[in-house]
């Protein structure tokens, strides 16, 4: 939560009553979630004046009323996405007045409602909640030896050129589009490459690039159940289980024939659910070592070598770490009824 900048009046008397008892400044600053500076500032004056109440304003009046402001305040928490502009606007039609657009900001932050970038979730229908939720119920009691035995799996695209919004600039008021200040990014992002693998506790596979089109169910069984998930499961033999979402080539007919036939169990998975799947962090952090490594690639090639690389690097404490967050994760499903979590 952004710290205040003001204390209401009786916020100053219960302030300075903790000063007056022999409580630090830092500490009465951080109960009421302002800075030091405010607390010293209320403390100097009660050295100088013997009072701590602010004294009446003789700047331009407040143009909204504490009414006013409750209901700019409902407005934007029944319209979540709705501008300033927008809730502007409509004040001006039921008031019939206008105010500023920063004053509906100002009155909003009072409110302690902040412009931020939302989170971006797959959509769920009220089937999806219930099949999410069922789910989080039956596989949140797993213990520590059961989830020794998943092999969790996923698809991950890497584009040669990627931007992901985190970075930042230093530069004055008036330098924005200067060459210098200009981060550039190619929106198809010049070439990309499609990986698979799995984590466990014990471990992960290698990281399999799928070349030459798209993944379909015969190329799916040939090139990465037979092959890699197959001798994976013999080493864990009867208990292990599969891991892969409902993507179409994880579920088509020779597929499951395979799995049948093979004798390995696959773990049911509920639709739209990314945040249940721990691999999904993973795909984060090789993106991140990717991001940070001095070795940027140029080329296809070069990233296809540098994903393998990296890869294998990230810590097997951080990969057990992920794969003991799956009932944690169940958890958060259950305690929003199957929402979203923030997984």
């Amino acid at each position: 939560m952004p710290q205040r900048r003001h204390l209401t009046n009786n916020e100053r008397q219960r302030a300075l009553g903790g000063l007056l008892a022999g409580q630090t400044q830092r500490h009465v600053a951080a109960e009421f979630n302002v800075s030091q500076s405010v607390i010293g500032r209320l403390w100097q004056l009660y050295l100088d004046t013997g009072d701590v109440l602010r004294r009446p304003g003789q700047g331009r009046s407040r143009v909204t009323t504490d009414a006013q402001d409750r209901r700019l305040s409902l407005m934007a928490r029944r319209r979540r996405f709705d501008s300033a502009v927008t809730l502007n606007r409509d004040f001006e039609l039921t008031y019939n007045y206008r105010i500023s657009v920063q004053t509906v900001r100002n009155r909003l932050h009072d409110a302690n409602l902040w412009a931020r970038r939302p989170v971006v979730k797959p959509p769920l229908t009220p089937h999806h909640r219930r099949c999410r939720l069922v789910f989080a119920q039956n596989h949140v009691p797993f213990g520590r030896q059961r989830l020794r035995n998943i092999l969790y799996t996923d698809e991950s695209k890497f584009n040669l050129d990627f931007h992901d919004g985190r970075r930042r600039v230093w530069r004055q008021r008036n330098e924005r589009f200067r060459d210098c200040c200009v981060a550039e990014h190619d929106r198809f992002g010049g070439g990309s490459v499609l990986v698979w693998a799995g984590i466990s506790y014990d471990g992960r596979t290698d990281l399999y690039h799928i070349r030459k089109g798209a993944l379909t169910g015969l190329r799916y069984r040939d090139e990465i159940l037979d092959p890699i998930v197959r001798p994976y499961a013999g080493a864990y033999g009867q208990d292990f289980t599969l891991m892969d979402d409902n993507a179409l080539p994880h579920r088509a007919r020779v597929v499951n024939q395979y799995l049948d036939q093979e004798g390995i169990e696959r773990m049911e998975w509920p639709a739209r659910s990314p945040d249940l799947n721990p691999i999904e962090h993973a795909w984060d952090m090789l993106q991140r070592r990717i991001s940070a490594s001095d070795r940027q690639p140029r080329t296809v090639q070069e990233l296809q070598i540098l994903l393998a690389e990296e890869w294998l690097r990230i810590p097997v404490a951080d990969i057990r770490r992920l794969i003991l967050s799956f009932p944690q994760r169940c958890r958060e499903v259950i305690d929003a009824r199957g929402g979203h979590t923030r997984y």
